[in-house]
């Protein structure tokens, strides 16, 4: 499979098109703003979108969905648990801040272990509540992790809005994610810091698990 970023948005969100190089089926994960931009890059992939997956239900993750899905006719998918944010109030500021089109409700949700399938490769849906009770993370053909905002480099999620959890982020980490092969690619939902890490390195260096 492969992958490219797109940082978007004011909060530097990482938008990932992930794809299948053999059929070109791919997958957007978090449109969180510039729909003309996500549209444009795989316009030039030449890439077929099968669905959007959000990672979470914040404004800043989401905010590009409904551009996305009436361009590309493509189904949105989310955990059940994080479908409460999309008719929070609290992200209206954050939406006016980066210009984003609230959410429609996803097409269908994802549930924990699933599979996604893009051609001959799949994605595996973790579910990884902590920043929020349906954050999930992906694992791409059991190499590549896309963590959303569960896990950064040398850093995690933050737990200070509502239905975040500090000790249910830590233990969605330790017992989701560390369990992973060392040389695991981390994939964070922010470029708050390099953009890439590795199971190993977080296990060893991150200092909120160390």
């Amino acid at each position: 499979m492969r992958v490219e970023r797109l940082t978007v948005g004011p909060l530097d969100v990482n938008c990932y098109i992930l794809w299948d190089d053999t059929s070109h089926e791919a997958i957007i994960i978090d449109p969180g703003a510039e729909p003309n931009r996500i549209l444009d890059t795989v316009a030039r992939l030449g890439l077929t979108v099968k669905m959007i997956v959000n990672t979470h239900g914040h404004i800043d993750h989401t905010g590009a969905n409904k551009e996305i899905k009436e361009a590309l006719d493509c189904p949105i998918l989310m955990h059940q648990d994080d479908l409460y944010l999309l008719n929070d109030d609290c992200g209206i500021p954050i939406a006016e801040l980066i210009g984003a089109s609230t959410a429609p409700p996803p097409d269908r949700t994802l549930a924990d272990g699933e599979k996604l399938n893009l051609g001959n490769s799949s994605v595996e849906i973790i579910h990884t509540p902590g920043h929020t009770p349906g954050s999930v993370c992906l694992l791409a053909d059991g190499t590549t992790l896309f963590t959303g905002d569960t896990l950064f480099v040398s850093a995690l999620g933050r737990t200070d809005l509502p239905g975040g959890s500090q000790s249910q982020l830590l233990r969605s980490i330790r017992e989701r994610l560390l369990t992973l092969s060392d040389d695991t690619i981390v994939l964070p939902g922010h470029a708050y810091g390099p953009p890439r890490s590795t199971i190993g390195q977080e296990r060893q260096t991150n200092p909120f698990l160390t």
